[in-house]
């Protein structure tokens, strides 16, 4: 197993075990689990690319009295045995995680889960990390966000939700390749102050659903002086959901 450091989400609620030297839990994971809602009692829950886990781990404590199942996937077989450690660290039984490829056979039957979320590897161009765990996770690697948003789609039972973040240049292939087979898109930018484009962005979709797009007014993740925004602070620190906060 890796070398790993003891680390804390949420205001320590979560413990997560992460690589010393790789590919550690960003403010994008919990953003984004913030999104998820209308979790219902043994709902199954996928992350896909799931890392060390933090997205799966921040579910995992906001719907543990729904008794959930949520499983994360990673090619990554050194992320998947940190990951499994931490869903064990914080008694999360209902929470697995599995080492397959998703260009491959993965042992997950299709259709079968009513939230499938996703913060994907960013670009196919930018200049790779040297460590190869961050390379892995940043960077699209023979594989593109089309394909692996056709991955998640198949996933996705009928009428489920499904979650991801990606950068803003994004959105045109992200919109493009749900059409026709996902509907209700929520479309929520993240600024990182305030008067500054959004260089990031959130969509929400429902499989089958024929509903309008919105579009939110999205999230100021810094004030002035760089510490965080009220807004922001209630979610990466208090694990409030987005649509607490925005309502």
């Amino acid at each position: 197993m890796l070398p790993y450091s003891n680390d804390y989400l949420l205001n320590k609620k979560i413990k997560i075990f992460q690589p010393l030297n790789g590919y550690r839990a960003s403010t994008d994971a919990i953003l984004l689990s913030s999104m998820v809602t209308q979790v219902k009692q043994g709902n199954k829950i996928l992350d896909v690319g799931s890392g060390t886990g933090p997205i799966s781990l921040c579910l995992a404590e906001r719907f543990k009295n729904l008794s959930p199942e949520i499983f994360g996937i990673d090619i990554q077989n050194e992320l998947v045995e940190l990951a499994n450690l931490s869903a064990k660290e914080n008694n999360f039984n209902f929470l697995q995680f599995i080492n397959a490829d998703i260009r491959h056979n993965v042992p997950l039957k299709n259709c079968s889960f009513q939230h499938v979320i996703t913060n994907p590897p960013y670009t196919d161009h930018d200049l790779p990390s040297p460590n190869p765990s961050k390379a892995t996770a940043h960077n699209m690697l023979d594989f593109s966000l089309t394909e692996w948003l056709k991955f998640c789609i198949k996933m996705t039972a009928p009428f489920g939700f499904f979650y991801i973040i990606n950068r803003a240049e994004a959105l045109n292939e992200i919109i493009s390749t749900l059409y026709g087979k996902m509907g209700n898109m929520k479309i929520i930018p993240l600024f990182s102050k305030n008067n500054q484009n959004a260089k990031r962005v959130i969509v929400i979709a429902q499989k089958d659903s024929k509903a309008p797009t919105l579009i939110y007014k999205g999230i100021t993740l810094h004030l002035e002086n760089g510490n965080y925004s009220p807004e922001a602070e209630a979610i990466l620190r208090h694990g409030k959901s987005f649509f607490d906060i925005s309502s």
